[in-house]
């Protein structure tokens, strides 16, 4: 009997149309010899599985469950394609957790340190993972003037970002302190909390880790290079930036990359596939974590899925992988 697979989707921020163009990828690459999946949507207005028809029916939310032709229908496992809240910040995995329902992301804790920008660094850099210097903001604690001035005492230019989220949605890359608080207004449109973190020179590289059969793995690495002033929204999901995979350097650096990468998972716990994005400075030659996504696009213009066909893996075989593994824990 084939496993049900429960595809969620959609989510309540401005992520969720990045979420919709990963689930047309997974679609078109989850085996159907394998595994019958259901596409489910989880929006403001409610949780739905839409059937062939278009038709949508309403998930049962004390159990997740959906009716179809007066069947009840239980997953074996959820396969992540939601990003943003409520999928990426830790809730759903806390909720499918209750449940008993196995899914192919981090758990609870892990994604919600990771989806805080700077509780991610403060672990990692507790760990000895090198990181930029950073302050958090707070909408809840007006920025006093003692905050204002510790923020413009970083050496500028800054990234001013919203703390939680992804996408590069509401953020800005500030030259001087003179256009700093601008720059936290409008981050605070997007978030109840504001990173303001210090700009490094160098190179940027992003790499996926996965793990399938109970083995971590590296992808290859991608080097970025925006058109844009950073790598921002439009340089990521608009074609406004050159994605070159894999990476055009030595041997010994893609080592230190996707070795970092490794222990960075390790060091977190994840599971599924994540990406981790560093800068690495030429000059000191020193390699510097960004931040971990716990679950990265899989549109036709992500970078994971550009980083499996450079491996010479099939997509489907990618995620059956990720489908397989976490059943595989589920049982262990």
């Amino acid at each position: 009997m084939k496993a049900r697979i429960a595809l969620v989707t959609g989510g309540y921020s401005g992520e969720a149309e990045i979420s919709y163009g990963s689930t047309d990828t997974i679609k078109k690459n989850i085996d159907p010899e394998k595994f019958d999946f259901f596409i489910i949507d989880i929006t403001p207005s409610g949780w739905f599985y839409q059937d062939e028809t278009g038709a949508k029916k309403e998930v049962n939310r004390s159990d997740f469950t959906i009716i179809i032709n007066g069947k009840t229908i239980r997953f074996d496992a959820v396969l992540f394609s939601i990003h943003g809240t409520p999928g990426e910040d830790g809730k759903l995995q806390g909720y499918l957790d209750m449940l008993g329902i196995p899914y192919t992301s981090c758990n609870a804790a892990t994604s919600a340190i990771t989806f805080n920008k700077r509780y991610t660094v403060a672990v990692a850099a507790f760990s000895g993972i090198s990181v930029a210097n950073s302050i958090l903001l707070f909408k809840d604690y007006p920025n006093t003037p003692d905050q204002l001035k510790a923020v413009k005492k970083l050496r500028f230019p800054v990234f001013v970002k919203p703390n939680n989220g992804g996408s590069s949605i509401g953020m800005s890359k500030v030259a001087t302190p003179d256009h700093i608080e601008a720059a936290i207004e409008k981050a605070f449109k997007e978030d109840s909390q504001v990173l303001v973190e210090e700009f490094i020179p160098g190179r940027e590289f992003t790499v996926g880790v996965y793990k399938a059969k109970g083995t971590v793995t590296a992808l290859p690495v991608t080097e970025i290079i925006s058109k844009n002033e950073f790598f921002d929204f439009e340089a990521k999901y608009k074609g406004a930036s050159d994605e070159i995979t894999p990476a055009q350097i030595d041997i010994s650096l893609t080592t230190l990359i996707q070795n970092e990468a490794v222990k960075i998972y390790k060091l977190f716990n994840c599971q599924g596939i994540i990406r981790v994005d560093f800068i690495y400075n030429a000059s000191t030659r020193k390699l510097y974590m960004l931040e971990i996504n716990t679950v990265p696009g899989q549109t036709a213009a992500s970078l994971v899925p550009q980083q499996v066909v450079s491996a010479g893996i099939s997509l489907m075989k990618f995620y059956t992988g990720l489908i397989e593994e976490c059943l595989r824990q589920a049982k262990a």
